[in-house]
């Protein structure tokens, strides 16, 4: 798929550590929606979370930041992440499921 919009970036981004019961798919939607970002968080059945994230590079470069500290409470020990083409099929940040 060929990105339409040059300037929208994505990436998809697996989060290790204690991320699961502390918050942390409802403040990385929060934030996902302060930078204005595109797309979706979600807990995995092993303890992990993952997140895709669409928008302009600065707003994603300052997403992933944030997801290598988390919320308080958190405690994130690796950040796997990989760009991806940009869908567009997301109007907002959202929490799904597995």
């Amino acid at each position: 798929m060929k990105n339409e919009n040059p300037e929208i970036s994505a990436f998809f981004a697996q989060v290790e550590g204690r991320v699961q019961g502390v918050g942390f798919r409802y403040t990385c939607m929060d934030e996902g929606e302060r930078l204005g970002l595109c797309g979706w968080v979600r807990n995995m059945p092993g303890g992990d979370v993952e997140v895709w994230a669409e928008g302009s590079k600065e707003k994603l470069d300052a997403f992933l930041r944030w997801l290598h500290k988390g919320p308080p409470g958190a405690r994130v020990d690796t950040v796997r992440y990989e760009s991806r083409i940009p869908t567009g099929q997301y109007g907002k940040f959202k929490i799904v499921s597995y």
